[in-house]
């Protein structure tokens, strides 16, 4: 789990490094650098995709959470419980993305 935990970063890094580098021409002037079209595009592609990017962890999360529920309740015997969480497990998780201009969005 740490694993997604580490790539999500690296996505979410990547992408924003490359949305402030990509289709701009910096020269000597005061205030942000600006972002050009592939940039802006980057950003909508993040923004559009953010909520299947959550949804991966999740899904891995709570597919791992209930294999290993599972098999302690086999392991206790029964069974009832077991098939009940892997019935869980396999539910799709909720993701809730934050609101935009929320402390979470990641624009200051």
């Amino acid at each position: 789990m740490e694993d997604v935990s580490k790539s999500v970063t690296s996505y979410g890094t990547n992408v924003t490094s490359a949305a402030g580098s990509a289709g701009t021409i910096s020269g000597a002037y005061c205030g942000p650098t600006p972002i050009g079209p592939i940039g802006a595009a980057l950003e909508l592609f993040v923004e559009k995709t953010a909520g299947d990017v959550l949804f991966l962890g999740a899904r891995a999360a709570k597919s791992v959470n209930g294999a290993r529920q599972a098999t302690a309740y086999y392991v206790a015997g029964n069974l009832e419980m077991a098939a009940n969480a892997e019935h869980t497990a396999l539910a799709a998780p909720e993701v809730k993305l934050p609101k935009p201009g929320g402390p979470q969005d990641g624009k200051k």
